[in-house]
């Protein structure tokens, strides 16, 4: 699933690519996509006439900003967006086609159709479901060693499920929370509530760090992720436990194991991240 720094890089290809765009209609192949309204036809009746301003993030969700809409969408598994010009043939996986005036469209590719779009009123969005319940943005100040801490404190799960579930920060998934734990040598089993203050300073730096080195580097390409011009990211070549099973400790030369974690596949160093008795 495309994580904060994946998101982060298709804003800002998107960014390049559609701003001052009008849609002239929008054709809808798979309807369950359509999340808000649920009536597929009459979020293709509100986005008609609509110019993009600016296509903005928050968490793993983009924000597409019209005139007086914002639509809210979220990747999922394989979603993807790509601009193709009208005569383009469209391929099956392509669910949603926002085609604008300049005979050019906006294609929504998803083989697995998980991803999901919400449409609002202008302003609404903050105050309704999917975001109303997101925790802060890791680059923000509100996002501290401080504000991690609370959280910690008020939860009896382990580290990692705690970090996946985007209150305690956001834009964290699978690939990037094994990577900062292990850059802050945090077993992914340890209880929230038992880290101590100086662990969750290192675990705030090391998200932050992460987080901010993917983006800078267009995000992992694990599998199919790329950009909306096409293009992969680099960070899979920094990952330094993620999908390196039996692989040696970069930091100790020990072999990294794959354990389940909250039902996720989890990937740590066993001498590097000791899990301390009674946790």
């Amino acid at each position: 699933m495309p994580e904060l720094p994946e998101v982060e890089t298709v804003k800002r290809t998107l960014n390049e690519l559609v701003i001052g765009k009008t849609v002239g209609h929008v054709e809808i192949r798979w309807p369950k996509i359509i999340r808000r309204p649920q009536d597929a036809g009459e979020f293709a009746r509100l986005m008609a006439g609509e110019t993009l301003h600016h296509v903005g993030r928050r968490g793993k969700f983009l924000l597409f900003c019209f005139d007086s809409k914002v639509l809210v969408s979220h990747l999922r598994m394989e979603g993807r967006y790509r601009l193709d010009r009208e005569n383009v043939p469209v391929d099956p996986y392509t669910h949603v086609i926002f085609h604008f005036t300049d005979d050019t469209s906006l294609r929504y590719r998803d083989v697995r159709k998980f991803g999901t779009m919400h449409l609002f009123r202008k302003g609404e969005e903050w105050r309704m479901l999917p975001l109303k319940e997101l925790g802060p943005e890791p680059f923000s100040n509100s996002f501290s060693a401080e504000s991690l801490a609370l959280s910690c404190r008020k939860t009896t799960r382990a580290v990692k499920p705690m970090l996946l579930d985007q209150r305690a920060v956001v834009g964290l998934g699978n690939i990037y929370t094994d990577e900062a734990l292990f850059r802050a040598r945090i077993h992914p089993l340890t209880p929230a509530a038992d880290l101590t203050m100086p662990q969750i300073k290192t675990l705030h730096e090391a998200i932050v760090e992460t987080l901010g080195e993917a983006v800078k580097m267009g995000g992992s390409t694990i599998r199919t992720f790329v950009n909306s011009r096409g293009h992969a990211g680099f960070f899979q070549q920094k990952l330094q436990v993620y999908g390196r099973k039996g692989m040696p400790c970069p930091r100790c030369g020990t072999a990294i194991e794959k354990i389940k974690v909250g039902g996720r596949g989890t990937h740590f160093c066993p001498a590097c991240q000791i899990r301390v008795t009674g946790s």
